[in-house]
């Protein structure tokens, strides 16, 4: 039995169940930072494997009747991450890094307007941050954080752990939750700072609350 944790290879292709849906599998694109849902799609084998050789998420187009690379007319690629199957092996799961808006409405995700809501949004800030990197320092203050070193950077994470800890021992809860945003964005500074991501902090977590 194959490990579901890992990502589908192209000798994987032809043991996948693709009997029940006339040659085709329903296929769930993730953003693999954010996790947001982004689209559903079909793909036959042959999409699937031009998915794995090309790094970019190619369906199978029932109305054009042909393989469909998302992107190829807008350029809004969806560069590969993974794919996943389930257990059944007749549905798929494909994390990828979504090059501009997924839906051809102009919006990030086909399941709505809005961008990732909850905890997925701290890994768009981690995006935003990055984006925000080589701005003009005088226009924007994330860029003249990061141009002013990571010893400043630490100063403000520093600054901005006593808020949260003053916030808490007050028990002013909006101020904490205020307090709490401000430290995280700028742990997220660091992070870019510093070339980690929250992906790896939770990472260690994981591992340490496993056993």
């Amino acid at each position: 039995m194959r490990d579901r944790n890992a990502p589908l290879t192209v000798g994987e292709i032809d043991a996948l169940d693709w009997a029940g849906m006339d040659g085709l599998l329903p296929a769930v694109v993730q953003d693999a930072v954010t996790h947001q849902l982004l689209m559903l799609g079909y793909m036959s084998p042959d999409a699937l494997r031009a998915t794995l050789d090309s790094g970019r998420v190619t369906f199978f187009s029932r109305s054009k009747d042909r393989l469909w690379t998302k992107g190829e007319s807008s350029g809004n690629y969806l560069n590969l991450d993974g794919v996943f199957v389930d257990c059944d092996g007749d549905a798929l799961l494909v994390k990828a890094h979504p090059v501009g808006p997924t839906c051809h409405l102009g919006t990030t995700s086909c399941f709505g307007a809005d961008g990732p809501a909850g905890v997925g949004w701290i890994a768009r800030l981690a995006q935003i941050v990055h984006e925000r990197a080589g701005s003009d320092p005088s226009e924007s203050y994330t860029a003249r954080l990061l141009g002013d070193g990571v010893g400043r950077i630490a100063q403000k994470i520093g600054e901005e752990g006593v808020e949260v800890a003053l916030a808490g021992a007050s028990g002013d809860r909006e101020a904490c939750i205020e307090e709490t945003a401000d430290l995280i964005y700028h742990l997220s500074v660091l992070m870019e700072a510093r070339a980690f991501s929250w992906h790896d902090v939770a990472e260690v977590l994981r591992k340490r609350h496993e056993s």
